[in-house]
């Protein structure tokens, strides 16, 4: 009878034995299936493409609008609103805190959004297609080069329409007027955008401004006289050069001079002319002093 227990004890504690190190198995399988299943997520979630910031959302952009640019000049409408959709993507997909204002933001914005109904539109229109397409390339051009952006070179052009004003004026001719200002508006809405982009704000509201009431000035009831008109131009000239970065002095139509340098055989040249210049007049003096003396 003992011997008997002994065997039931022996066989339930060998059974309960087994027990557990099957669910010492079964528990390892499930916490390392866990623990996969947690990783996997992991490496799903890393797999998501992060925000673009900073320069490399502004690379990324202006190279999408250059390709957009040059689709449309392609004439290839499908490759045209495939990449203006990639440029909204980048756009939201962004953050170009210290880039650039909040008008700044705003301005791209707009153009993006003007962009995307323009392509959208059911009848093609060229003109309307290549004016959407260079205000986005300026604009993100301006974001990714703010010390030397594209639209500082229209600078020639503004001014010879400032230029054209000045001589409608002087010359009593209110049409001409009209015409260069409709011309120099119509060249200040491309890069306008691109403009508030990179420029101070108070300098583009006083600009912006003075070509309204330029725009408006010849249709009143009482149109102003030429010194009127010239003045006015003068302001303009002025809010230009504010707006573009020129020093007042710096001459409109060509590259500033960069200042001469003399060396070290400049300063002798110099020497060698103030003694000779200096030997000439003792030599005078000496001479005339000659010819006052008593004979």
């Amino acid at each position: 009878m003992p011997r008997k227990c002994y065997i039931v004890l022996t066989g339930v504690i060998l059974c309960w034995l087994l027990a557990g190190m099957t669910g010492g198995s079964v528990s390892a399988d499930g916490s390392g299936a866990a623990k996969d299943s947690g990783a996997g997520q992991t490496a799903a979630a890393g797999s998501e493409a992060p925000a673009l910031t900073g320069r490399n959302g502004a690379e990324k952009l202006e190279q999408a609008a250059e390709a957009l640019y040059s689709y449309v000049l392609e004439g290839d409408v499908v490759k045209a609103r495939q990449k203006s959709a990639e440029i909204s993507e980048i756009f939201v997909s962004s953050s170009f805190e210290g880039l650039t204002s909040v008008e700044g933001v705003n301005a791209l914005s707009g153009v993006i959004v003007d962009l995307k109904a323009t392509l959208a539109a059911a009848q093609i229109d060229p003109g309307k297609w290549e004016a959407a397409a260079a205000r986005m390339r300026l604009a993100a051009n301006s974001l990714s080069h703010l010390r030397q952006p594209m639209w500082q070179q229209y600078y020639k052009l503004i001014r010879e329409d400032l230029n054209d004003m000045e001589q409608s004026a002087a010359a009593g001719k209110p049409e001409g007027w009209k015409a260069a200002v409709s011309r120099l508006q119509s060249r200040y809405d491309t890069i306008r955008p691109a403009v508030v982009i990179s420029s101070r704000p108070e300098a583009v509201s006083a600009f912006d401004s003075w070509l309204s009431y330029a725009a408006g000035v010849t249709d009143s009831a009482q149109p102003p006289g030429r010194s009127r008109l010239l003045e006015i131009v003068s302001y303009g000239q002025d809010a230009v050069r504010v707006l573009f970065g020129k020093e007042r002095d710096e001459p409109a139509l060509s590259l500033p001079l960069a200042p001469a340098e003399y060396g070290a055989w400049g300063l002798l040249a110099g020497v060698f002319i103030i003694t000779a210049l200096a030997y000439a007049a003792f030599r005078k003096y000496r001479g005339e002093r000659e010819d006052l003396k008593p004979v």
